[in-house]
Parts: structure tokens; C-alpha cells; sequence
């Protein structure tokens, strides 16, 4: 991951948007201590993975352990 500083980050914002663009992550700094992430913004399927992924989370937290079958979970997702 490449490190820039604050000034220089204010200085070439354009440059390093391109590279994020290209997807590039940059860590920004302010003397020397990592203060900002700049990267990516996660595609339309990496969010989708992650409702699904909280979905299933929401689910196992509101069933009793041993007591949700397969069959139930299955007609939840249905809903």
C-alpha cells in the first residue's frame, strides 16, 4: 500500500484518484502516522455478499442452538 502525506495528497488528489481509480488503495499520513485510507468503493456484488453474509448473521443469532433446521432457514430466506 503506498503512503502519502497530507500535503502531497492535497497537492496531487487528482493523480492519486486515478490510481484508485484503478484500484489502488493509499494511506494518508500527517507526520508519519497513518491517519486516512483512501481506496475503492466496494462493487455492487461485494455489497450484496455482505447483506447476505448480515442476513445469515441476523438468523443465526435469533435461533436457539440445535433448534433451526436447514428446512426452516430455507423458508426464512423465502420471506
Amino acid at each position: 500500500m503506498k503512503q502519502v502525506g497530507a500535503f502531497e495528497a492535497k497537492t496531487h488528489l487528482s493523480g492519486l484518484l486515478d490510481q484508485v481509480a484503478r484500484g489502488a488503495t493509499i494511506e494518508i499520513t500527517r507526520r508519519g502516522h497513518p491517519v486516512a485510507r483512501l481506496g475503492p468503493i466496494p462493487r455492487e456484488a461485494d455489497k450484496e455478499i455482505g447483506s447476505l453474509v448480515d442476513w445469515a448473521k441476523r438468523i443465526r443469532a435469533q435461533s436457539k442452538p440445535g433448534g433451526s433446521s436447514l428446512k426452516y432457514m430455507v423458508e426464512e430466506g423465502r420471506r
